[in-house]
């Protein structure tokens, strides 16, 4: 790592190197996706070894995305001025200490600290790298399957997620969700020693933003937990305290929730960030991010849909396991054994997105995958009953992730296909920053949504059931509160127990559904949305003697106009 650095000239696209390079970043990727959704199934296991409370390992829950969001600008653009393989490395290294510390915390505070704090930072600086990387060592035809990998790994990853979470919990320990990371940091950083090219060093060296990296992190960081926790503390009239360290800081009793504040607030440090950027940028004053790039339509309006994808994903991977685990009553481990299609499917469908950019432009790809997964997304909803199969499920699972699988492989490559060399990480950060924003989104609408429905349903069918008067005054008076989780009192008949369970699994389907419907709708909108991104299509020669392909190094992406 030295200020040598230098780049390779033509690109011979299947080298050795090049898929050694391709395996190396999708393990980090894997860990990477993994961290955001393995421990939700261990929530049970973690507070009784901490002997705590759920609001206290809240915070551990959404540090992770949280820090993770907060940082990914910051992180892409030091990749840019250092290298996006120095980044790589640094983040690794940090994402395995975290991880270290997280495997033997034996307390909350140590596990945010491993988890939420360190991983999260880590993290932030290896995503945008390893787009960056990607980027810069694939082109022509080869450039979309190895983006085509990437997307089915970070989608098949969310998906998994909670299977292996659920696995390593209940035959081993939640521990082994971090002491995994353990083994594939060190063969990750090995590797990118070893294989990984040196990206070249920009002409000068470029000042680091300090104003602009604490506005975006401020603004970004109280943007998403306004979005992720607005349900919990209130959307506008207050549920309870909002505390932090201890220290009640706005009470419940106040008239108006805490969150409409912090969305003003992170909406001010923002458009702060927006004027000082745009101010550094007129004067060429290194700016951390340079909004003048917006102006290359595949970038701006493939953001746009990369938001809008993220919530459709997101929702589904919300909405269902809640379906399942609550409305179902499958254990954790089965719960994830359920959603195995859905990423088998997503893996298929990347890797056929990627074979279909050799004949159709890569944009075309996105729509027709947008709008496979709004059909998917709707024919799930369609089959969401008490008594649902997997089988039932599968043709939904099959449109949704052989069209998610198309959309996020290639949209990916949408995005930094007009983004010069020395600004790929940067841009990359920016892309995984709105997927945060999107995912964050998707969970606080679409959540509240199956929230919302769920409860009316419960109190209209316990008004309309045969249940006692007084049962039925206990049930209506705790559902507005406990919701899915009330529980019948003491002395309540195992016939009046029974009721209130059906009762209750059917308002579950009841509120899945107008979830998932809104969730296909949100992604349609995105279908839409993707007809102003212009068409992309590869340029590339194939030699079918050997099945290598090589492209013009000069010239692998021609971007036309939007018919």
């Amino acid at each position: 790592m030295t200020a040598t650095e230098t780049a390779p000239t033509a690109d011979v696209v299947a080298t050795p190197q090049n898929k050694l390079t391709l395996v190396i970043v999708v393990s980090a990727l894997v860990i990477i996706a993994l961290d955001a959704t393995i421990l939700n199934v261990a929530i049970p296991t973690i507070l009784d070894d901490f002997d705590t409370q759920l609001p206290s390992l809240q915070w551990v829950l959404t540090g992770y995305s949280l820090t993770f969001a907060t940082f990914l600008i910051i992180g892409g653009r030091l990749g840019d001025i250092y290298g996006a393989r120095r980044m790589f490395i640094i983040g690794a290294l940090l994402f395995g200490v975290g991880s270290l510390i997280a495997s033997i915390s034996t307390s909350v505070p140590e596990l945010l600290l491993g988890e939420a704090l360190i991983e999260g930072i880590g993290a932030s600086l290896m995503m945008p790298a390893t787009l960056a990387i990607l980027s810069t060592t694939f082109t022509g035809p080869s450039r979309a399957r190895a983006f085509a990998v990437w997307g089915a790994t970070a989608g098949a990853s969310l998906a998994f997620g909670p299977l292996v979470g659920g696995f390593l919990t209940t035959n081993y320990s939640w521990r082994w969700s971090f002491r995994v990371n353990l083994v594939v940091v060190p063969l990750a950083v090995i590797g990118a020693l070893l294989f990984i090219r040196r990206t070249p060093p920009s002409g000068r060296r470029q000042r680091i933003d300090v104003p602009g990296a604490f506005l975006v992190a401020a603004g970004t960081f109280l943007l998403v937990f306004a979005l992720s926790e607005g349900g919990a503390y209130g959307w506008i009239t207050p549920v309870r305290d909002f505390t932090v360290l201890g220290h009640v800081v706005w009470p419940g009793s106040m008239s108006l929730s805490v969150i409409p504040m912090i969305f003003v607030l992170s909406l001010v440090l923002l458009s702060q960030f927006y004027v000082v950027e745009r101010r550094k940028e007129r004067f060429d004053l290194d700016p951390l991010f340079e909004f003048g790039q917006l102006r290359h339509l595949g970038f701006r309006y493939g953001l746009l849909t990369t938001c809008v994808l993220a919530m459709g994903q997101l929702g589904f991977l919300f909405v269902l396991p809640v379906f399942l685990q609550d409305g179902k009553h499958l254990s954790a481990l089965e719960n994830g054994l359920w959603l195995v299609p859905s990423g088998l499917f997503i893996v298929a469908g990347a890797q056929l997105g990627g074979r279909l950019t050799r004949f159709v432009n890569t944009t075309l790809v996105v729509r027709v995958g947008l709008t496979l997964e709004a059909v998917g997304l709707f024919l799930i909803g369609m089959v969401i009953t008490p008594g649902i199969t997997l089988l039932s499920l599968l043709p939904g699972f099959a449109l949704f992730g052989i069209g998610l699988g198309f959309a996020s492989s290639q949209l990916t490559n949408v995005v930094l296909s007009e983004i010069p060399r020395e600004r790929t990480g940067t841009a990359s950060g920016a892309n995984s920053t709105v997927r945060q924003l999107g995912a964050a989104l998707g969970i606080a609408v679409i959540g509240s949504l199956l929230t919302t429905e769920t409860i009316r349903g419960s109190l209209e069918r316990v008004r309309a059931s045969t249940l006692p008067t007084a049962l039925k005054e206990h049930a209506l008076g705790q559902l507005h509160t406990a919701g899915v989780a009330y529980t019948a009192p003491t002395g309540t008949s195992a016939a009046d127990r029974a009721t209130l369970s059906r009762i209750i699994e059917s308002a579950i389907a009841s509120g899945a559904r107008p979830a998932l419907f809104f969730g296909a709708i949100v992604v349609a909108a995105g279908a839409c949305l993707s007809l102003l991104i212009p068409q992309v299509r590869i340029v590339g020669e194939i030699d079918h003697s050997d099945g290598i392909e090589t492209v013009d190094p000069v010239e692998a992406l021609d971007v036309l106009p939007a018919h």
